[in-house]
């Protein structure tokens, strides 16, 4: 069975969808985690300019721990398994694909003609299209590199506002982690 027909984006949208609400928004969902303040608001606070700070306000770091490891790596390892599989349709072969035949005698035809490349340089160019399995590999591997941008950017954010910016963790190694002591309670 073939994940992404063409013009069905169920993996895209699931995607898509999954990183606007975790990823494309962790700036408020970590503001989300901070306390509010315990003083009331004073309103001589805005009647001179203040010099911005160099950090936003820092999150409780049991509170960054809890969302990375009950909201945002759970998302991330759900994406990793999405394109994991579409990565093992991608790489099998497609017994139902209707362009078969047709990709077929195209390339007999192609081996069959004479080209006076001399005449028309460019008529000895052959470019056979694609199957749906090398289309959908082609998607998938523009999906792993936007994942891998997201992932970075989301793990610098984290790093800096829950104070993790210098221990140098990768965010690669921090899911590893995750999956580890995952594996281990069950």
């Amino acid at each position: 069975m073939f994940i992404l027909p063409p013009g069905s984006n169920t993996s895209a949208d699931f995607l898509r969808i999954s990183r606007s609400s975790i990823d494309d928004i962790i700036s408020q969902n970590l503001n989300a985690l901070i306390t509010p303040a315990r003083v009331g608001f004073d309103p001589n606070s805005t009647s001179a300019p203040s010099p911005r700070r160099p950090y936003r306000s820092r999150v409780d770091p049991s509170s960054c721990k809890s969302f990375k490891d009950d909201i945002l790596f759970p998302s991330w390892q759900s994406r990793s398994d999405v394109l994991g599989y579409c990565t093992s349709v991608a790489t099998s072969p497609d017994p139902d694909d209707p362009d078969l035949a047709s990709r077929e005698v195209e390339s007999a035809r192609d081996q069959e003609r004479v080209v006076d490349e001399r005449l028309d340089p460019y008529s000895g160019r052959f470019f056979p299209r694609e199957t749906r399995t090398e289309i959908l590999a082609g998607i998938i591997r523009d999906e792993r590199g936007v994942e891998n941008i997201i992932r970075d950017r989301s793990w610098s954010v984290i790093s800096e506002r829950c104070g993790d910016r210098d221990s140098g963790e990768r965010w690669e190694d921090a899911l590893n982690d995750w999956r580890d002591r995952r594996s281990r309670r069950g």
